[in-house]
């Protein structure tokens, strides 16, 4: 029987380049989205056809409690099991510092702080069940020292992910490895929307002088994933092209 992987925010970007590699290596995918059901179904299609993948696509708010159970048991009722989680989805706006209002860091920490947090409290009692499992958190450089005030409460979110991953290895173990993964700069479409200059010079303060690729952050991801991370706990694994140099 494959091995199951859930990825919330998986119908784009870094997500559907995850949802790919899991695919490619055998994994039953289950592609959770929230408003972007086109390109969901577009990613099922693909990882099928290419891939031969068994796909499940499901619709849930991972901010609200009640969506996350009912996903959580949609994949049970279709799998049985969840042998990998990667808590990937997330949002991020950027705003001048005094534009920014207490509503807007609620939105934010709703999806990166209490999403990843409820997702993880649901999947895990099945893995502690198995006695198994593999949790990966997407936090980012924002969270460790690549600071932007424009993206106040972003950088504080991916902060807090980092704590909750530590926190969860603790709590899961030793049954269950949590770790993350902190990426730099990526070229998602997100990033390509920002002013070119501003882009070229942040390419500048990274080692490598460019963006990661998103398999380069999917791989990474694997890595975590598979039995060759097994002596690999509560980390922060960071994939940046040399940014904090």
């Amino acid at each position: 029987m494959n091995k199951v992987v859930l990825i919330t925010g998986a119908s784009r970007g870094i997500g559907a380049r995850i949802a790919e590699i899991f695919a490619k290596n055998e994994f039953s995918v289950v592609i959770n989205y929230n408003s972007s059901q086109k390109e969901a179904k577009n990613i099922e299609k693909k990882l099928k056809e290419k891939y031969n993948a068994n796909i499940l696509i499901i619709k849930a708010d991972i901010s609200k409690e009640i969506e996350v159970k009912n996903m959580i048991d949609q994949t049970i009722r279709r799998f049985g099991r969840i042998d990998v989680l990667v808590n990937n989805a997330g949002v991020a706006i950027d705003k001048d510092f005094q534009d920014r209002t207490i509503t807007d860091f609620q939105n934010t920490f709703e999806v990166n702080v209490y999403g990843t947090f409820l997702v993880s409290k649901y999947v895990s009692t099945h893995m502690l069940k198995q006695k198994k499992g593999k949790i990966i958190n997407i936090s980012s450089t924002n969270g460790i020292d690549t600071l932007y005030p424009t993206s106040i409460d972003y950088d504080a979110s991916k902060s807090a992910v980092i704590s909750l991953t530590k926190n969860m290895a603790l709590e899961f173990a030793p049954y269950i490895n949590v770790n993350a993964v902190a990426p730099g700069w990526v070229n998602t479409d997100m990033n390509k929307k920002l002013p070119k200059d501003f882009l070229d010079l942040e390419k500048e303060n990274i080692l490598l002088k460019r963006f990661a690729k998103l398999e380069e952050i999917a791989k990474a991801v694997f890595f975590l994933a598979n039995e060759k991370s097994g002596y690999i706990n509560g980390e922060i694994v960071r994939v940046d092209g040399g940014m904090l140099l």
